[in-house]
Protein backbone atom coordinates (compact mmCIF):
# COMPACT_ATOMS: atom_id res chain seq x y z
CA UNK A 1 0.00 0.00 0.00
CA UNK A 2 1.46 3.40 -1.00
CA UNK A 3 1.92 6.19 1.56
CA UNK A 4 -0.52 8.47 -0.26
CA UNK A 5 -3.22 5.86 -0.77
CA UNK A 6 -6.84 6.94 -0.97
CA UNK A 7 -9.54 5.75 1.41
CA UNK A 8 -10.85 3.41 -1.30
CA UNK A 9 -7.36 1.90 -1.64
CA UNK A 10 -7.16 1.49 2.14
CA UNK A 11 -10.46 -0.44 2.13
CA UNK A 12 -9.33 -2.54 -0.83
CA UNK A 13 -5.98 -3.41 0.81
CA UNK A 14 -7.69 -4.57 4.01
CA UNK A 15 -10.31 -6.56 2.09
CA UNK A 16 -7.60 -8.28 0.02
CA UNK A 17 -5.53 -9.15 3.08
CA UNK A 18 -8.62 -10.49 4.85
CA UNK A 19 -9.72 -12.67 1.94
CA UNK A 20 -6.28 -14.15 1.31
CA UNK A 21 -5.40 -14.82 4.94
CA UNK A 22 -8.88 -16.15 5.78
CA UNK A 23 -8.58 -18.51 2.82
CA UNK A 24 -5.16 -19.65 4.06
CA UNK A 25 -6.56 -20.23 7.55
CA UNK A 26 -9.43 -22.25 6.13
CA UNK A 27 -7.12 -24.39 4.03
CA UNK A 28 -4.74 -24.96 6.94
CA UNK A 29 -7.50 -26.18 9.26
CA UNK A 30 -9.08 -28.38 6.61
CA UNK A 31 -5.74 -29.90 5.61
CA UNK A 32 -4.88 -30.67 9.24
CA UNK A 33 -8.25 -32.34 9.81
CA UNK A 34 -7.98 -34.32 6.57
CA UNK A 35 -4.48 -35.57 7.41
CA UNK A 36 -5.54 -36.44 10.95
CA UNK A 37 -8.43 -38.55 9.71
CA UNK A 38 -6.26 -40.27 7.09
CA UNK A 39 -3.67 -41.11 9.77
CA UNK A 40 -6.37 -42.54 12.03
CA UNK A 41 -7.42 -44.80 9.16
CA UNK A 42 -3.81 -45.81 8.55
CA UNK A 43 -3.20 -46.63 12.22
CA UNK A 44 -6.35 -48.77 12.37
CA UNK A 45 -5.42 -50.63 9.17
CA UNK A 46 -1.92 -51.32 10.49
CA UNK A 47 -3.29 -52.56 13.80
CA UNK A 48 -5.75 -54.88 12.05
CA UNK A 49 -2.84 -56.43 10.16
CA UNK A 50 -0.08 -56.46 12.77
CA UNK A 51 -1.48 -55.61 16.22
CA UNK A 52 -0.15 -58.12 18.72
CA UNK A 53 -3.43 -58.24 20.68
CA UNK A 54 -5.79 -57.63 17.73
CA UNK A 55 -7.48 -61.04 18.16
CA UNK A 56 -8.70 -59.88 21.58
CA UNK A 57 -10.91 -57.20 19.97
CA UNK A 58 -11.91 -58.75 16.65
CA UNK A 59 -15.13 -57.29 15.24
CA UNK A 60 -15.53 -55.06 18.32
CA UNK A 61 -12.34 -53.14 17.55
CA UNK A 62 -13.96 -49.94 16.22
CA UNK A 63 -16.54 -49.82 19.00
CA UNK A 64 -13.95 -50.31 21.76
CA UNK A 65 -11.56 -47.86 20.11
CA UNK A 66 -14.30 -45.25 19.73
CA UNK A 67 -15.21 -45.48 23.42
CA UNK A 68 -11.59 -45.14 24.50
CA UNK A 69 -10.80 -42.21 22.20
CA UNK A 70 -13.91 -40.21 23.04
CA UNK A 71 -13.45 -40.72 26.77
CA UNK A 72 -9.93 -39.27 26.42
CA UNK A 73 -11.19 -36.19 24.57
CA UNK A 74 -10.32 -37.12 20.97
CA UNK A 75 -13.12 -35.53 18.95
CA UNK A 76 -15.11 -36.89 16.00
CA UNK A 77 -14.24 -40.53 16.65
CA UNK A 78 -17.57 -42.34 16.75
CA UNK A 79 -17.63 -45.94 15.53
CA UNK A 80 -19.13 -44.95 12.17
CA UNK A 81 -16.58 -42.18 11.74
CA UNK A 82 -13.68 -44.53 12.46
CA UNK A 83 -15.03 -46.85 9.76
CA UNK A 84 -14.99 -43.98 7.25
CA UNK A 85 -11.45 -42.97 8.26
CA UNK A 86 -10.34 -46.53 7.56
CA UNK A 87 -12.07 -46.44 4.18
CA UNK A 88 -10.53 -43.03 3.51
CA UNK A 89 -7.05 -44.51 3.96
CA UNK A 90 -7.82 -47.45 1.67
CA UNK A 91 -9.35 -45.28 -1.09
CA UNK A 92 -6.68 -42.55 -0.99
CA UNK A 93 -3.35 -44.22 -0.06
CA UNK A 94 -1.46 -41.56 -2.09
CA UNK A 95 -2.21 -38.95 0.58
CA UNK A 96 0.75 -40.43 2.47
CA UNK A 97 2.94 -38.16 0.30
CA UNK A 98 1.39 -35.08 1.91
CA UNK A 99 2.12 -36.02 5.51
CA UNK A 100 4.59 -33.89 7.49
CA UNK A 101 7.93 -35.70 8.06
CA UNK A 102 7.19 -36.43 11.73
CA UNK A 103 4.12 -38.46 10.71
CA UNK A 104 5.66 -40.40 7.83
CA UNK A 105 4.98 -44.11 8.48
CA UNK A 106 7.80 -46.62 8.27
CA UNK A 107 6.09 -48.43 5.37
CA UNK A 108 5.88 -45.15 3.40
CA UNK A 109 7.21 -46.75 0.19
CA UNK A 110 4.71 -49.63 0.28
CA UNK A 111 1.81 -47.19 0.70
CA UNK A 112 3.14 -44.99 -2.13
CA UNK A 113 3.37 -48.03 -4.41
CA UNK A 114 -0.25 -48.88 -3.59
CA UNK A 115 -1.24 -45.31 -4.39
CA UNK A 116 0.65 -45.39 -7.68
CA UNK A 117 -1.08 -48.62 -8.68
CA UNK A 118 -4.46 -47.08 -7.91
CA UNK A 119 -3.48 -43.94 -9.86
CA UNK A 120 -2.55 -45.99 -12.92
CA UNK A 121 -5.91 -47.77 -12.80
CA UNK A 122 -7.80 -44.50 -12.62
CA UNK A 123 -5.68 -42.86 -15.33
CA UNK A 124 -6.20 -45.69 -17.79
CA UNK A 125 -9.92 -45.74 -17.12
CA UNK A 126 -10.50 -42.00 -17.50
CA UNK A 127 -7.71 -40.77 -19.78
CA UNK A 128 -7.18 -38.02 -17.16
CA UNK A 129 -3.92 -37.22 -15.37
CA UNK A 130 -4.20 -38.22 -11.73
CA UNK A 131 -4.58 -35.31 -9.32
CA UNK A 132 -1.58 -34.66 -7.09
CA UNK A 133 -2.46 -35.47 -3.45
CA UNK A 134 -1.33 -32.00 -2.35
CA UNK A 135 -3.84 -30.54 -4.80
CA UNK A 136 -6.53 -32.88 -3.52
CA UNK A 137 -6.22 -32.00 0.15
CA UNK A 138 -5.59 -28.33 -0.58
CA UNK A 139 -8.76 -27.99 -2.65
CA UNK A 140 -11.27 -30.11 -0.73
CA UNK A 141 -12.26 -30.49 2.90
CA UNK A 142 -12.58 -33.84 4.63
CA UNK A 143 -16.36 -33.49 4.28
CA UNK A 144 -15.84 -33.47 0.50
CA UNK A 145 -13.80 -36.66 0.81
CA UNK A 146 -16.62 -38.34 2.76
CA UNK A 147 -18.86 -37.88 -0.27
CA UNK A 148 -16.20 -39.22 -2.61
CA UNK A 149 -15.15 -42.30 -0.65
CA UNK A 150 -18.78 -43.43 -0.66
CA UNK A 151 -18.39 -43.91 -4.44
CA UNK A 152 -17.11 -47.41 -5.19
CA UNK A 153 -16.28 -46.87 -8.86
CA UNK A 154 -12.78 -45.33 -9.22
CA UNK A 155 -13.55 -43.75 -12.60
CA UNK A 156 -16.68 -42.09 -11.30
CA UNK A 157 -14.85 -40.88 -8.21
CA UNK A 158 -12.05 -39.38 -10.34
CA UNK A 159 -14.65 -37.56 -12.46
CA UNK A 160 -16.15 -35.87 -9.41
CA UNK A 161 -12.68 -35.04 -8.02
CA UNK A 162 -11.80 -33.18 -11.20
CA UNK A 163 -15.13 -31.39 -11.53
CA UNK A 164 -15.24 -30.47 -7.84
CA UNK A 165 -11.75 -28.94 -7.92
CA UNK A 166 -12.31 -27.25 -11.28
CA UNK A 167 -15.50 -25.58 -10.05
CA UNK A 168 -14.41 -25.07 -6.42
CA UNK A 169 -17.66 -26.76 -5.37
CA UNK A 170 -19.08 -26.58 -1.89
CA UNK A 171 -19.86 -29.88 -0.16
CA UNK A 172 -23.56 -29.28 -0.76
CA UNK A 173 -22.90 -28.76 -4.48
CA UNK A 174 -20.82 -31.95 -4.71
CA UNK A 175 -23.58 -33.90 -2.99
CA UNK A 176 -26.19 -32.34 -5.27
CA UNK A 177 -24.27 -33.25 -8.43
CA UNK A 178 -23.73 -36.83 -7.25
CA UNK A 179 -27.42 -37.20 -6.40
CA UNK A 180 -28.47 -35.67 -9.74
CA UNK A 181 -26.32 -38.27 -11.56
CA UNK A 182 -24.06 -35.71 -13.24
CA UNK A 183 -21.49 -38.42 -14.05
CA UNK A 184 -24.10 -40.62 -15.72
CA UNK A 185 -25.68 -37.67 -17.54
CA UNK A 186 -22.28 -36.58 -18.80
CA UNK A 187 -21.57 -40.08 -20.09
CA UNK A 188 -24.82 -40.10 -22.06
CA UNK A 189 -24.58 -36.52 -23.30
CA UNK A 190 -23.60 -35.79 -26.90
CA UNK A 191 -22.42 -32.33 -25.86
CA UNK A 192 -20.30 -32.98 -22.79
CA UNK A 193 -18.48 -29.64 -22.83
CA UNK A 194 -21.74 -27.72 -23.02
CA UNK A 195 -23.21 -29.72 -20.11
CA UNK A 196 -20.05 -29.19 -18.05
CA UNK A 197 -20.14 -25.45 -18.74
CA UNK A 198 -23.79 -25.24 -17.61
CA UNK A 199 -23.11 -27.23 -14.44
CA UNK A 200 -20.10 -25.11 -13.47
CA UNK A 201 -21.91 -21.88 -14.31
CA UNK A 202 -24.64 -22.52 -11.72
CA UNK A 203 -22.59 -24.46 -9.16
CA UNK A 204 -22.38 -23.24 -5.57
CA UNK A 205 -18.74 -22.40 -4.70
CA UNK A 206 -17.03 -23.07 -1.40
CA UNK A 207 -17.08 -20.25 1.14
CA UNK A 208 -13.73 -18.73 2.11
CA UNK A 209 -13.67 -20.64 5.41
CA UNK A 210 -16.49 -23.05 5.99
CA UNK A 211 -16.45 -22.93 9.80
CA UNK A 212 -20.01 -24.33 9.80
CA UNK A 213 -18.65 -27.72 8.77
CA UNK A 214 -19.42 -29.83 11.87
CA UNK A 215 -16.15 -31.74 11.51
CA UNK A 216 -14.17 -28.50 11.47
CA UNK A 217 -15.77 -26.90 14.51
CA UNK A 218 -15.52 -30.11 16.57
CA UNK A 219 -11.88 -30.45 15.53
CA UNK A 220 -11.26 -26.88 16.73
CA UNK A 221 -13.08 -27.49 19.99
CA UNK A 222 -15.91 -25.05 19.22
CA UNK A 223 -19.49 -25.49 20.37
CA UNK A 224 -22.18 -25.82 17.73
CA UNK A 225 -24.16 -22.90 19.18
CA UNK A 226 -21.17 -20.64 18.53
CA UNK A 227 -21.19 -21.21 14.79
CA UNK A 228 -24.43 -22.78 13.60
CA UNK A 229 -27.12 -20.07 13.93
CA UNK A 230 -28.52 -19.14 10.53
CA UNK A 231 -28.45 -15.38 11.19
CA UNK A 232 -27.98 -12.80 13.89
CA UNK A 233 -31.75 -12.21 13.97
CA UNK A 234 -32.48 -15.91 14.44
CA UNK A 235 -29.87 -16.11 17.19
CA UNK A 236 -31.52 -13.21 19.05
CA UNK A 237 -34.97 -14.72 18.70
CA UNK A 238 -33.80 -18.17 19.77
CA UNK A 239 -32.16 -16.77 22.90
CA UNK A 240 -35.35 -14.88 23.84
CA UNK A 241 -37.50 -17.90 23.02
CA UNK A 242 -35.39 -20.05 25.33
CA UNK A 243 -35.94 -17.57 28.18
CA UNK A 244 -39.64 -17.29 27.35
CA UNK A 245 -40.30 -21.02 27.57
CA UNK A 246 -38.35 -21.35 30.81
CA UNK A 247 -40.32 -18.46 32.32
CA UNK A 248 -43.66 -20.07 31.49
CA UNK A 249 -43.18 -22.33 34.48
CA UNK A 250 -44.91 -25.32 32.85
CA UNK A 251 -42.13 -27.77 33.62
CA UNK A 252 -39.60 -26.94 30.88
CA UNK A 253 -36.04 -27.96 31.72
CA UNK A 254 -33.46 -26.65 29.25
CA UNK A 255 -31.15 -29.28 27.72
CA UNK A 256 -29.41 -27.92 24.63
CA UNK A 257 -29.25 -25.26 21.98
CA UNK A 258 -28.24 -26.12 18.41
CA UNK A 259 -28.22 -29.79 19.41
CA UNK A 260 -26.34 -31.78 16.78
CA UNK A 261 -27.85 -35.10 15.71
CA UNK A 262 -26.41 -37.56 13.22
CA UNK A 263 -29.05 -39.12 10.95
CA UNK A 264 -27.56 -41.54 8.45
CA UNK A 265 -24.46 -39.80 7.12
CA UNK A 266 -25.70 -36.23 7.66
CA UNK A 267 -25.52 -33.80 10.54
CA UNK A 268 -28.57 -31.75 11.59
CA UNK A 269 -29.08 -29.16 14.31
CA UNK A 270 -32.16 -28.75 16.50
CA UNK A 271 -32.59 -25.13 17.61
CA UNK A 272 -33.73 -25.81 21.18
CA UNK A 273 -34.18 -29.01 23.20
CA UNK A 274 -36.07 -29.14 26.51
CA UNK A 275 -37.14 -31.94 28.78
CA UNK A 276 -40.63 -31.47 30.24
CA UNK A 277 -40.68 -32.82 33.78
CA UNK A 278 -44.51 -32.97 33.96
CA UNK A 279 -45.10 -34.59 30.58
CA UNK A 280 -41.90 -36.66 30.92
CA UNK A 281 -40.85 -36.10 27.33
CA UNK A 282 -38.44 -34.12 25.19
CA UNK A 283 -39.72 -30.95 23.54
CA UNK A 284 -37.89 -29.88 20.36
CA UNK A 285 -38.30 -26.31 19.12
CA UNK A 286 -37.43 -25.18 15.59
CA UNK A 287 -37.52 -21.54 14.50
CA UNK A 288 -37.59 -20.69 10.78
CA UNK A 289 -37.29 -17.15 9.46
CA UNK A 290 -39.59 -17.92 6.55
CA UNK A 291 -43.15 -18.87 5.75
CA UNK A 292 -44.44 -22.30 6.67
CA UNK A 293 -43.51 -25.12 4.30
CA UNK A 294 -44.10 -28.85 4.40
CA UNK A 295 -40.31 -29.29 4.19
CA UNK A 296 -39.92 -27.51 7.53
CA UNK A 297 -42.61 -29.63 9.15
CA UNK A 298 -41.08 -32.77 7.65
CA UNK A 299 -37.67 -31.79 9.03
CA UNK A 300 -39.09 -31.29 12.52
CA UNK A 301 -40.95 -34.60 12.33
CA UNK A 302 -37.66 -36.27 11.39
CA UNK A 303 -36.02 -34.84 14.51
CA UNK A 304 -38.96 -35.93 16.67
CA UNK A 305 -38.83 -39.45 15.22
CA UNK A 306 -35.05 -39.62 15.75
CA UNK A 307 -35.44 -38.58 19.39
CA UNK A 308 -38.18 -41.18 19.84
CA UNK A 309 -35.94 -43.92 18.44
CA UNK A 310 -32.66 -42.88 20.07
CA UNK A 311 -33.25 -40.74 23.15
CA UNK A 312 -36.36 -42.12 24.89
CA UNK A 313 -35.69 -44.07 28.07
CA UNK A 314 -37.93 -46.15 30.33
CA UNK A 315 -40.77 -44.01 31.65
CA UNK A 316 -40.51 -41.37 28.92
CA UNK A 317 -43.44 -40.35 26.77
CA UNK A 318 -42.97 -39.74 23.01
CA UNK A 319 -41.23 -36.45 22.17
CA UNK A 320 -43.08 -33.46 20.78
CA UNK A 321 -41.89 -30.77 18.37
CA UNK A 322 -42.87 -27.12 18.11
CA UNK A 323 -42.33 -25.42 14.74
CA UNK A 324 -42.35 -21.62 14.60
CA UNK A 325 -42.43 -20.09 11.12
CA UNK A 326 -42.29 -16.32 10.74
CA UNK A 327 -43.85 -14.62 7.74
CA UNK A 328 -43.69 -10.89 7.09
CA UNK A 329 -46.79 -10.13 9.14
CA UNK A 330 -47.64 -13.32 10.96
CA UNK A 331 -46.35 -16.26 12.91
CA UNK A 332 -47.49 -19.82 12.34
CA UNK A 333 -47.09 -22.36 15.12
CA UNK A 334 -47.31 -26.07 14.39
CA UNK A 335 -46.98 -28.96 16.83
CA UNK A 336 -45.47 -32.19 15.58
CA UNK A 337 -46.67 -35.18 17.57
CA UNK A 338 -44.88 -38.47 16.95
CA UNK A 339 -46.61 -41.78 17.59
CA UNK A 340 -49.18 -40.38 19.99
CA UNK A 341 -52.34 -42.33 19.10
CA UNK A 342 -53.72 -42.07 22.60
CA UNK A 343 -55.96 -39.00 22.54
CA UNK A 344 -55.63 -38.59 26.31
CA UNK A 345 -51.93 -38.05 25.87
CA UNK A 346 -52.52 -35.61 23.02
CA UNK A 347 -54.93 -33.60 25.17
CA UNK A 348 -52.49 -33.56 28.06
CA UNK A 349 -49.66 -32.39 25.82
CA UNK A 350 -51.74 -29.55 24.42
CA UNK A 351 -52.85 -28.57 27.91
CA UNK A 352 -49.32 -28.33 29.33
CA UNK A 353 -47.56 -26.84 26.30
CA UNK A 354 -47.86 -23.13 25.44
CA UNK A 355 -51.00 -22.11 23.58
CA UNK A 356 -50.45 -21.28 19.92
CA UNK A 357 -51.88 -17.81 20.41
CA UNK A 358 -49.42 -17.19 23.25
CA UNK A 359 -46.48 -18.27 21.11
CA UNK A 360 -47.65 -16.17 18.18
CA UNK A 361 -48.02 -13.07 20.34
CA UNK A 362 -44.56 -13.53 21.83
CA UNK A 363 -42.80 -14.00 18.47
CA UNK A 364 -44.66 -11.04 16.94
CA UNK A 365 -43.51 -8.81 19.78
CA UNK A 366 -39.92 -10.02 19.57
CA UNK A 367 -39.79 -9.60 15.78
CA UNK A 368 -40.92 -6.01 16.13
CA UNK A 369 -38.35 -5.39 18.87
CA UNK A 370 -35.30 -6.90 17.17
CA UNK A 371 -36.02 -5.49 13.71
CA UNK A 372 -36.76 -1.90 14.73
Amino acid sequence: MKNEASFAQLVNSIQTAHRKLAAQAGRAVNISLTLRNWLIGYYIAEYELNGKDRAEYGENLLGRLSTELQSSGVSICGKRQLYWYLRFYHVYPQIVRSLPPQFQPMDFKDIMDAGDRDSRIVRSATALSIIDPQKLIGSMSYTHFEQLIAIDDATKRAFYEVECIRGNWSVRELKRQINSLYYERSGLSLEKKKLAKQVQQYAEPQPVFNIRDPYVFEFLGLKSAEVMSESHLEQQLTEKLQEFLLELGHGFCFEARQKRVLIGDEHFFVDLVFYHRILKCHVLVELKLEKFSHENLGQLNTYVSWYKANMMTDGDNPPVGILLCTGKNHVLVEYALAGMDNQLFVSKYLLELPQKEEMQRFIDEQLREVTE
